[in-house]
């Protein structure tokens, strides 16, 4: 009976990670895909303007996102927020052009504040993650570990960021 139940195990462990790699390359192959697309047109137009290379940091963090995410199996929540601020701040470009009345206005001021929030917030995680640690809160994986994880095979935040590793003093 228990060999059973491990090999129901077993196969839906490999069913997920089936899934999970068969999303992974499919988000990556359309990240890919939309910035290749945009990055012809900037091509055919000859010029790129702010948008467009806002745009293109966009689609880099998105990708560095996804790669962090395929080799640690942790979604950096930094990824996130750095995407939000380059996001708001491609759109802050744009809407300068368009300010006409007090709408405009408080709109760039709120998109502003929100930016240096967010700002605030990646202060707090890199300062609380390099303080106390990151929280260990996920099962040990069933397989062997990467090179981002720790000997135990969970993954280790700190080795996730390689910003962490330039203030440490050298051996």
């Amino acid at each position: 009976m228990k060999g059973k139940f491990q090999l129901i195990e077993r196969t839906g462990d490999i069913l997920v990670d089936i899934f999970h790699y068969t999303a992974l390359f499919g988000i990556g192959a359309t990240i890919v895909w939309s910035g290749v697309h945009d990055y012809l047109k900037m091509m055919a137009a000859g010029h790129a303007t702010l948008e467009d290379i806002l745009l293109l940091f966009i689609y880099l963090e998105l990708g560095a996102m996804v790669g962090i995410y395929f080799k640690t199996r942790r979604l950096p929540v930094q990824f996130l927020i750095y995407i939000a601020i380059t996001a708001l701040s491609r759109h802050l470009v744009i809407d300068v052009q368009k300010v006409s009345d007090n709408f405009h206005i408080y709109l760039l001021l709120s998109i502003t504040g929100a930016i240096a929030m967010l700002s605030a917030a990646v202060f707090i995680l890199s300062y609380t993650g390099k303080r106390y640690g990151c929280p260990e809160d996920e099962p040990a994986p069933r397989r062997a570990p990467g090179p981002l994880e720790s000997p135990h095979g969970i993954p280790d935040c700190r080795d996730a960021y390689p910003q962490d590793t330039i203030h440490k003093a050298p051996p």
